[in-house]
């Protein structure tokens, strides 16, 4: 174990927030899944091991991939890219359905399924990190830089949206955020800011007139969000109702560790809705933890970005950051019904396979930037300290 450690690099805090994320993960799982396990017949402990060997591979999986020299990444990214588009094409048509969406394939040999989306994103920023790092000096023309930016974004988002909006919506606006530090410029932003809303609406109107897509649903949660729905889709608004409950049990203290009462309401207690429970159970104290462990990763990453010399590791780097953040600040806030019910996860912490390993891939190549980083500020560092050495010893001699 001490030579692991030793051989560990990267962000030292970066690894220690990944480790209390999975360490919370077990907690809220294991208490969060008490009635699902009486109800599939399984042993009490049944989600917990299981929880416990998809985080522990989830590490593995980020160990192996901070060794890798982040440099690789740029190749790579063309190859995942071009793998993505397809598999979102058959996901959306063939895929596996679940709560009215397509978002689902199933690997036949070993029966396991996985969001594409997930993959999708972490493709995409590989590879918006690589353009943008290769576009800088053009990026400002809007025919030459940012044109060629901009289409795999829009390929990506077309391809996500009719089944899953808010993982669309969320790349959409994550991605403007990376052409912000891109050099970007603004006008140009707001520009591609007005024609998503216009393909919203487009989107909207087709899936309405046809009936392919999810029209029925997003209005369905807008309605009930701003409480003008009169039928309402009944399942989300006893999701958002035995989520306020929850936090109004935990207060500021909670209501101690495995002691939820909601637990047993809520039919996504250790997925969508896991944050209520942890309020529930932790408190304001413990929600404000989470948070605060977020934005610590947040920040940490904005370091190794303006500390990085080259542009496609910076770019990687805050960007894969940013998206996840992102994605369990949307989660938290539809936990305390701040925007409508989606379906994100919180990222490291909900229950888990192939999104924990996807997401393990992410972090991973943040710290294989952090640490090829340190590197080379540790061979800088050693090398002005030899000249420094050497002209003291000149000036001896004189």
């Amino acid at each position: 174990m001490s030579n692991l450690l030793k051989r560990t690099k990267g962000d030292q805090v970066i690894w220690g927030v990944v480790i209390l994320l999975s360490f919370i993960s077990l907690l809220a799982v294991y208490s969060s899944t008490r009635s699902l396990a009486y109800r599939m017949d399984k042993n009490a402990t049944y989600y917990l091991i299981k929880q416990l060997m998809v985080l522990v591979l989830g590490i593995l999986i980020i160990y192996w991939v901070h060794k890798v020299n982040y440099t690789k990444f740029a190749r790579l990214a063309i190859a995942l890219y071009i793998l993505s588009l397809p598999l979102l094409f058959y996901t959306l048509f063939f895929g596996t359905k679940l709560n009215e969406g397509s978002r689902w394939i199933r690997l036949p040999l070993i029966n396991l399924t996985f969001q594409t989306s997930d993959l999708a994103k972490l493709a995409l920023f590989m590879f918006l990190a690589r353009m943008l790092s290769i576009k800088q000096g053009d990026i400002k023309d809007l025919r030459k830089g940012f044109v060629p930016v901009l289409i795999p974004v829009f390929l990506t988002c077309a391809l996500i949206a009719p089944a899953n909006l808010s993982t669309a919506l969320m790349l959409g606006f994550t991605c403007c955020i990376l052409f912000f530090i891109g050099r970007v410029q603004v006008k140009h932003i707001m520009l591609l800011a007005l024609a998503g809303i216009m393909g919203i609406c487009i989107l909207f109107t087709v899936s309405k007139l046809t009936g392919f897509g999810r029209a029925s649903t997003w209005e369905q949660r807008m309605q009930d969000f701003s409480g003008t729905g009169k039928s309402g889709k009944k399942q989300d608004v006893y999701q958002v109702q035995m989520a306020k409950i929850a936090i109004a049990n935990g207060g500021i203290a909670g209501r101690g560790p495995g002691n939820s009462l909601q637990r047993n309401f809520l039919p996504h207690p250790y997925s969508d809705f896991i944050y209520s429970i942890i309020i529930e159970e932790y408190g304001l104290i413990g929600a404000g933890f989470i948070i605060l462990l977020y934005l610590l990763f947040l920040w940490r990453s904005i370091l190794i970005f303006r500390r990085c010399p080259y542009a496609f590791g910076a770019f990687l780097a805050v960007g894969l950051s940013i998206t996840l953040v992102f994605q369990a600040m949307l989660n938290m806030a539809v936990n305390v019904h701040l925007v409508p019910v989606t379906g994100l996860t919180l990222p490291m912490i909900s229950m888990g396979g192939s999104s924990i390993w996807f997401t393990s891939i992410a972090i991973g190549i943040v710290l294989s930037v952090s640490r090829n980083v340190d590197e080379m500020e540790g061979k800088r560092k050693a090398s002005l300290a030899t000249i420094g050495v050497e002209d003291e010893d000149e000036e001896i001699e004189d």
